[in-house]
Parts: structure tokens; sequence; C-alpha cells
């Protein structure tokens, strides 16, 4: 079988040539087109020396051209290299050569940043250039226009046999250092987080046309809100597509924009990251009017979903299922919760582990499935390989445990009575007051729950006798003039006292990655350049 990206979504064509696969604005595919449109695309990359394992970058926002382009690569059994379209030259320059990009696709509205990035790329040989509108020059570089290639090549899906061991990279992070490519087989991902197994069950999809036969019965209009340089919008993407669904993007993340594309598109199923993403659209439903009674369920990936906003989506939306997953580019899917009416919010996140995670000590060893205990999280089976062109990084992400290998990305959690796992976030970022642990998600959660607050960050700051102590950057709601009294009075009732931030900021917006991620850097940056608004 070839469990491999691009046979899955070539069975999905062939399964339902005419159903309508992208949507973007005003503008709409069917799978047919887009299988083309990519094939094209392929053969020109081909002519230009583009092979199998070849590194194809993709630098551009949400579209129909972004899928094209990825598949495009995979079709040849080259990879597509996620870049994050806020990058600035450093950090352009430093993907595009770890990455060993050979070849680009880029937005116009890019070209500047191409032009000055490339006299350092010497790899990179070949640039096509999406049109936006935008004007930019591209013809100094020696970019071509990309319908002007699709035009001038061949149509037809006549390329070699493909293998389940064929490569996919995800670039990630960058808000703490610079980017790291976690690289895995196609097979591993796709069992991961592309709908190769069944999440509540455990049980393996039997074969690589399961999903386009289950496609011809109907399928779900699915809309993921992340930017597709983010690993949860393409696997939001590709796991539709594998399955004969419709997937409909909104460029850049305008709340209203995406309630629009729902109402008018009739989305079933819409992808988010967490509160960053959350919030600003529960708010924007209220406001605007939508109609939303074709959305079936809301699923929140890869940040914190606090209680209060998932409360707010269960009061303005009370037939929709509501669900957050936990995982991580390293990891794939580890675990999920339903959202409930009332459910618990003195902690973070309260998932169901996958059968394949379990917690780890800081040892390496396996930690004993009892209420309280804390650990980090590992998960073994189809796991990636490690990260490109890094093997002392690789090197601390995976620990053997009687033989089995599992990928430990970092993130703490701790069992529950009832067989749950409660998620308190990355370690990398645990604030260590006067010996106690502090994990930024949980106090954040609380922090959001109050009326006042709209966004926040925790963080620790140095403190001659705790160590470290608590403090948070806090972005008030829009016309509020926040009560810090009030704030921290309900704060403690959510959790303990040395949890509760002892210095806050005021900012007029929280720095996040275009994902959603909380950016920890940031926050601090910008503690030590403002006076706080309030200290204890």
């Amino acid at each position: 079988m070839a469990l491999n990206i691009a046979d899955l979504l070539e069975h999905a064509v062939d399964a339902v040539p005419d159903r309508i696969a992208v949507v973007c604005g005003d503008r709409g595919v069917t799978f047919a087109e887009l299988d083309e449109r990519a094939n094209r695309l392929a053969h020109h990359l081909a002519a230009q020396g583009v092979r199998a394992g070849s590194h194809v970058g993709v630098y551009s926002r949400n579209s129909i051209e972004t899928l094209e382009a990825m598949f495009a690569a995979y079709k040849l059994r080259a990879i597509a290299v996620n870049v994050n379209y806020r990058y600035v030259h450093g950090e352009l320059k430093y993907l595009f050569t770890n990455a060993d990009l050979v070849a680009l696709v880029h937005e116009r509205e890019y070209s500047d940043k191409v032009a000055a990035v490339l006299p350092d790329c010497p790899k990179l040989k070949h640039v096509l250039v999406v049109e936006d509108g935008s004007g930019q020059d591209f013809a100094s570089y020696g970019g071509v226009a990309y319908e002007t290639a699709l035009a001038e090549s061949s149509p037809a899906r006549d390329f070699d046999e493909r293998s389940a061991d064929d490569l996919y990279i995800l670039y990630t992070g960058g808000t703490t250092g610079y980017p790291k490519g976690v690289l895995w087989r196609h097979e591993d991902i796709w069992r991961a987080l592309g709908g190769g197994i069944n999440f509540i069950t455990g049980e393996y999809v039997p074969d690589e046309w399961t999903l386009a036969e289950q496609g011809k019965q109907g399928s779900l209009v699915r809309l993921p809100a992340a930017p597709m340089i983010h690993g949860a919008a393409q696997w939001a993407a590709f796991g539709a597509l594998f399955t004969g669904s419709p997937v409909v993007f909104v460029p850049r993340f305008d709340a209203h924009e995406i309630w629009k594309a729902v109402q008018d598109n009739k989305v079933q199923v819409l992808t988010i990251v967490g509160d960053a993403m959350a919030r600003p659209l529960i708010e924007a439903y209220r406001e605007g009017g939508y109609d939303a009674s074709s959305l079936a369920a809301v699923s929140s990936h890869a940040a914190l979903f606090s209680h209060s906003v998932k409360q707010q989506f269960l009061t303005e939306l009370p037939n929709v299922v509501i669900t957050d997953a936990i995982g991580s580019s390293e990891s794939g899917f580890t675990g999920i919760g339903m959202v409930s009416k009332d459910a618990d919010h003195t902690a973070g996140p309260r998932v169901t582990f996958g059968q394949d995670a379990i917690l780890i000590d800081e040892n390496g060893a396996e930690i004993a499935k009892e209420p309280g205990a804390v650990g980090l999280i590992g998960r073994r089976g189809h796991v990636p390989l490690g990260y490109y062109n890094d093997p002392a990084k690789t090197k601390t992400i995976f620990v053997e445990i009687g033989g089995v290998r599992y990928v430990v990305p970092g993130d703490y959690a701790r069992y529950e009575e009832d067989g749950t796992v409660t998620l308190l976030g990355r370690g990398s970022q645990c604030v260590n007051t006067a010996g106690e642990k502090v994990y930024p998600e949980e106090v954040e959660g609380a922090l959001k729950s109050h009326p006042d607050v709209f966004d926040a960050l925790v963080i620790g700051v140095p403190d001659d006798r705790l160590g470290q102590r608590v403090a948070a950057v806090v972005q008030a709601r829009n016309g509020e003039s926040p009560d810090f009294e009030a704030i921290e009075a309900h704060v403690r009732n959510e959790v303990a006292g040395y949890k509760v931030p002892r210095t806050i900021w005021l900012a007029d917006e929280i720095g996040r990655s275009p994902s959603g991620k909380p950016d920890y850097r940031w926050a601090s940056d910008y503690a030590a350049a403002h006076a706080p608004a309030v200290e204890r």
C-alpha cells in the first residue's frame, strides 16, 4: 500500500472528481481541477530539476495555490516546506538554507523579501510567483509567474510510484529561537494526524482507499481558521480532502470574515487554535448576527482553549459539539476532550489520552497512573524521525522505555482521578517560585475567565526572595479599565495563592504567532521594556 499524501489525495479525486475541493473567497476548484493544476505544477517543477527528496518552499497565506503547491511537491516525492510569512530577513535566510530549498513558491507581496534573501541561498535555483495584485517586482531575480508555468505544463498524472516512506517536514517554532524542521514518514504523519487512525477507538484505517470510499457516501464542509504554515491547519485541510470533504479558506484571520465564510459556504466543521482565535470569533459572532446553523462542530488544537471561552461558545451555539485536542508538531495527536457545560475549569484542558500516550518522569521512566502524578507527555507508535539537519536536538526529544521509542516534546500533564489527564503546559515556560512549579496555561486560563481580561500571557520574572515570581502581561477587553484588585480576587478563587501574578503589565495586544500560539519571548521583552501596571 502507498500510504502517501499524494496517493491519498488522488484516491479522493478519483472517487469524487466533480465535487468542490477548495473554496477561497469567490473562487473554488473541484477535486479534478485541483488535481490537474497540481499535476501541471509538478511537471513544471520537474522540468526545473526538482526530484524525489528535493525541498520546495511554500511562502504564502491560505489559498488554493498553497494546497496546489504542497500536493505538487508530494506528487514528485519531493518535500513541501512551510515558510512563515511573518519572518524577517535573518529568519528567512536561516530557514531557506537550513531546509536546503531548491525551489520556492511565494505570493507576490513577498517579492522584496525574497529578492533580498536569494543571494545568500545558492541552492535555491527556481522561484514561482503567485499573483496577488500587490504589484511587487519579481523579474529582477528571475521569478516565473505561477499561472504561466501551469499553462505551459502537462496536466497528466504520470508520476513515479510513491512510498509510505516518503518524507514530510513541518517547520515549527521561531518564538524562542530559530525554527526546527520536524521530519516524518508519510505513513506516520497520516496515522498521527491525517485520519489514518480513529482517534477515539485507536483502530487503524485498513487501507489507502478507505477514506476516499467513505467520501462517496457524503462529506462535511470544513474551515481551518489557522494559517497553513501551522500543522493543525495543514492536517485539518489534508484530512478533509482525503475524505472528499470540501475545504474553505479565509486568506487572513479575520473573525467576521470567517463567520461570513461559515454562513456563505454552510461550513459544518470549524477548526481553530485556542483562545487567540476562539475569543475574537465568539465576540464577532455576537456582533454580526451571522447564520451558523450549518455548524456541527468546533475543534480546537495546539493551544490553550480556556473554560470561560468554551462556555461562551456553548451558550451561543448550544447545538454544536466542541472538542479540545492536544498534541504538537513533534508528537501528533495525543489526547482529546469533549467540552461540556459547567465543567471544572480550575486547571488546564482535561482530555483522554490516546492509547499510545503516557507520562514520563525527568529520568525517562514511565510514571504510574495515580491521581495527582505529574510528568512529561510521551507518545510511542507513529512518531517523527527527528529534526531535519539537527541530530543533537533530535536526541533531546526521544527516550526509550522497555525497548520502545517515545517522543517527548516537553509538555507536562497530570493524571486525574477519573482517568483523564490535565495539560499543564510546556516545561520550558514553567515558573519556579520558592520551589513551587507554576504552569503558565493554568494561570492564563484563570485570568481570561475574568470579564475585564481579553488575553494574557504568564511569565516568570526574577525575584530576590522567591527566585522567580509569577507575572503576567494582560490585554484588557476593549473599552474596559481593568480592576486589578477584582482580577486578583477572582484568580485566587481559581488557583492556589502562590500561582497568582504579583506583577502585571498592560499591553494593547498580546504577542502571538500567526497560528495563535503564545510568544513568551515577546512577553518577557515587553515586561523588560515597560513599567508594570501593578506590582505587589
